[in-house]
């Protein structure tokens, strides 16, 4: 079986790949079925050079393989006919931006994997490059925070070489950081990622509850919690949900959150935000009194969603606006009285090196085995989400009236 790694199309480029030069030899070596060759390409953060060196074939023209392996999404005018793909797609929540690519995956008999799709039994991801949204976006955070106060200036992640040397300039500014209070959301991938930024900085963790004893009292040490759904959301009966109504029940709960918000500096997030779940505060919310959030590093970045000040996206060029409560418009980041908001929704490209290692890894060993190994663990079956013949699979045909609305 040939499989190749094709070339990033998608505007702005991305420099990440799913396979690095030493993954895909130590590949090349372990599967005698298996082929791999490089679509030639002048961006990505490993050049032709080093992947030649590793014995791997790389050509202009990877047209012959009969599994194509990206990150983002390929143009549609670049998907061939009849072929495997893995890729992030950004369909299965049925996002109206995609719909025309996934009608020309069907149209033209693709067998698409999207890389979210790979999962455990129990729907848990195997893959992906969370943690690295989390390092990359908490990183912003800090430097967000330095550059509006005056306290210090961090570098920006793209300028940075690898993860080791961000986590040098964290420990160059630990000891310039005012006693706040940090709340961060999540406990994936995501949220490790942040929690790594934090103990790099020697954040001190408390358990929710002592952290809103602490509230505004904290006066002389910076401090973080960590939330997830059960902390920040209750169910309307006044009960406390369980956490499969968290994510399964939305219509039980409303948000607990503005107890966190009225004794929080600074937010960090990281969790997954559902359809039909409660927002964790809203516009109104944010003009009381008492809402003390002056900065939010929205790593999830639900666009006019739960985070009610992140209005819109912003970009790895740049990364910080500031939100005004009272006209509900965006203003400058070091507008006084304005909340700071960093919202990248592509973070890891920021830290393409290490991010595509870690990637690598997982997909090494989860996803190539698989085709190897009669599927035995039911990974591909589980992914994959549209077939040979033009057609869903019954675990996505949930997407059918996606595909056949209209725009």
């Amino acid at each position: 079986m040939k499989f190749a790694i094709i070339r990033e199309r998608k505007s702005p480029p991305d420099r990440r790949v799913v396979f690095t030069p030493e993954q895909l030899g130590r590949l090349n070596h372990a599967f005698a079925k298996a082929e791999f060759t490089v679509e030639s390409s002048p961006i990505r953060i490993f050049s032709d050079a080093q992947y030649a060196a590793s014995g791997i074939t790389v050509q202009e023209d990877v047209s012959n393989a009969d599994v194509m392996i990206g990150v983002k999404e390929v143009p549609m005018d670049a998907l061939i006919p009849n072929k495997k793909y893995f890729f992030f797609s950004h369909t299965i929540k049925k996002q109206p931006y995609n719909r025309e690519l996934l009608r020309a995956i069907l149209n033209k008999k693709i067998e698409l994997y999207d890389h979210e799709t790979i999962v455990k039994k129990n729907g848990a991801r195997l893959i992906g490059f969370g943690r690295y949204a989390g390092i990359v976006g908490a990183y912003n955070g800090f430097r967000a925070l330095g550059l509006r106060d005056g306290l210090f200036e961090l570098p920006k992640v793209e300028n940075l070489p690898d993860y080791k040397s961000l986590k040098a300039e964290l420990h160059r500014i630990k000891c310039d950081l005012p006693p706040i209070n940090i709340a961060m959301t999540g406990v994936g991938k995501v949220a490790g990622g942040i929690i790594e930024v934090l103990e790099e900085l020697h954040i001190h963790a408390l358990k929710p509850k002592e952290y809103l004893q602490l509230g505004q009292f904290n006066n002389v040490q910076t401090v973080y919690t960590q939330l997830d759904v059960m902390d920040y959301y209750t169910r309307k009966d006044g009960y406390k949900p369980t956490k499969t109504e968290c994510y399964n029940n939305p219509e039980l709960l409303k948000s607990d959150f503005m107890k966190y918000a009225k004794v929080t500096d600074m937010l960090i997030t990281g969790h997954f935000y559902g359809n039909g779940a409660p927002y964790f505060f809203t516009r109104e919310d944010m003009r009381a009194a008492d809402f003390k959030i002056n900065l939010v590093a929205d790593v999830s970045c639900d666009i006019d969603g739960p985070i009610a000040c992140t209005i819109r996206p912003s970009t790895i060029a740049d990364p910080i606006y500031a939100y005004d409560a009272s006209t509900e418009k965006e203003v400058p980041f070091k507008t006084a009285g304005a909340i700071t908001v960093m919202a990248v929704d592509n973070l890891p490209c920021e830290l393409p090196k290490d991010a595509s290692e870690g990637f690598g890894e997982m997909f090494e060993k989860h996803v190539i085995p698989a085709f190897f190994n009669g599927d035995k663990n039911g990974i591909l079956e589980r992914a994959q989400m549209t077939t040979s013949e033009g057609t869903l699979t019954e675990r996505f045909s949930y997407l059918q009236d996606f595909v056949d609305g209209d725009d």
